[in-house]
């Protein structure tokens, strides 16, 4: 393919670097895209957005079947700046159908490099787009692949895909010791971070939550938000759990659980059980534009998670808690995974025993009973997003790898 295009362009058998570099293409190829919700989508999106629409081209699955589904997923693709390619399964595998599609997608549009939204299983796939004139393949990895590599077969999977791409990225320390132990030292070495960012421009303690205060009726009322979906790992339960205890010390306190999912009724049950459901609000899900307001109408934001199901089941990052500081929250993490990458312990807020309630219950009163120290926390969150978590600074690690 290289010195096909070298003769068609008349530069001989070697491609200038301006040549190369406008001639290069890149294919994203994920099962995680847009308008499917989810932080890996909204990752991958967030980068896609800042690449060079004309040097892009992404393979992704349909989000859902049905006339719902395919309307949603049209209606987005067509705002895009780049071209989307959907394939008709809702859930895209290495299998040899989608792997002959990827191929000629990459002959297709003359990419040059791919980019695996989500390193298992698509990176599977790295071969035979190598074989077919893909010069650069990057993988990255999230919370899942973490769990990957515990598990003998998974394992061998990740130690694979880590030696057909020539980098396999992670998400903070705690993500990069657990898949590194998968592969090879040679593969382990080529390991590059790249953690999703904040857009700090829509993220940001203007963000409108007063208004969001008073359609709920809690101006007045100390308020600690979680915002994030319902589901065990999350600690939702923990917050309810804390709930006398901060009560106790602060009455007026209301526990704001922003996000749906499987849990929720459960959760509802617990607030009930434990006698805080006065006290307890769920707003159900939220679209994402109306996220910002959200955060800014809490005082502390808290998230307690937890790792589960013999650390298969555990927080890869925790944007969640980027994005609170970003609105000038303090924050208070659980200890799973690599939810303490995303927080300054003791300067931006603090990371608690996971699935402790006591623990939470002791931070959030310490925060609610100091606004001083809220503020001050709150800041050097803003900051700190500001010094390292911007898209544009971490896209532009992506350009570089790709």
């Amino acid at each position: 393919m290289k010195r096909g295009r070298a003769e068609r362009w008349g530069t001989g058998s070697v491609l200038s670097t301006a040549m190369r570099e406008t001639m290069h293409k890149t294919l994203i190829v994920t099962n995680d895209f847009p308008p499917r919700p989810g932080g890996i989508q909204a990752f991958l999106h967030n980068m896609a957005l800042r690449l060079d629409p004309e040097r892009l081209v992404v393979y992704a699955s349909t989000w859902k079947r049905g006339r719902e589904g395919a309307e949603a997923t049209a209606a987005f693709d067509a705002e895009q700046p780049f071209v989307i390619v959907r394939d008709r399964t809702t859930m895209l595998l290495p299998t040899p159908g989608v792997s002959r599609r990827a191929v000629g997608l990459l002959k297709e549009h003359g990419c040059t490099s791919v980019w695996f939204g989500a390193a298992a299983p698509l990176g599977m796939l790295a071969p035979a787009l190598r074989k077919a004139g893909a010069e650069r393949l990057v993988a990255t990895t999230h919370g899942h692949e973490a769990g990957w590599a515990q598990l003998p077969a998974a394992r061998r999977l990740l130690r694979g895909i880590g030696e057909s791409t020539d980098t396999i990225t992670y998400l903070g320390e705690y993500t990069r010791s657990r898949i590194a132990a998968a592969l090879t030292p040679e593969a382990a070495g080529r390991m590059v971070q790249l953690p999703p960012g904040v857009d700090e421009k829509t993220f940001h303690p203007g963000s409108g939550g007063d208004a969001v205060r008073v359609r709920l009726g809690l101006t007045e009322r100390p308020v600690v938000v979680c915002v994030s979906r319902l589901v065990p790992r999350k600690g939702q339960d923990t917050l309810i759990l804390a709930m006398p205890r901060i009560l106790a010390s602060e009455p007026e306190t209301v526990l704001l659980i922003v996000g749906g999912g499987p849990y929720e009724k459960d959760l509802r049950r617990l607030a009930y059980e434990t006698g805080v459901s006065e006290s307890v609000r769920f707003t159900g899900a939220v679209p994402w534009s109306e996220l910002p307001a959200h955060y800014g109408a809490g005082d502390v934001f808290a998230m307690p998670c937890r790792t589960r199901r013999g650390g298969l089941d555990v927080e890869g990052l925790g944007i969640v808690y980027l994005e609170a500081s970003a609105t000038g929250l303090p924050v208070v993490a659980g200890d799973s995974g690599g939810a303490p990458d995303a927080v300054l312990d003791g300067e931006t807020g603090w990371v608690v025993r996971g699935g402790s309630a006591e623990d939470a219950a002791d931070r959030i009163v310490t925060l609610l009973a100091d606004p001083e120290l809220r503020r001050r926390m709150g800041e050097r969150g803003r900051e700190w997003v500001e010094e390292k978590w911007r898209w544009d600074l971490l896209a532009e690690g992506l350009r570089g790898l790709l």
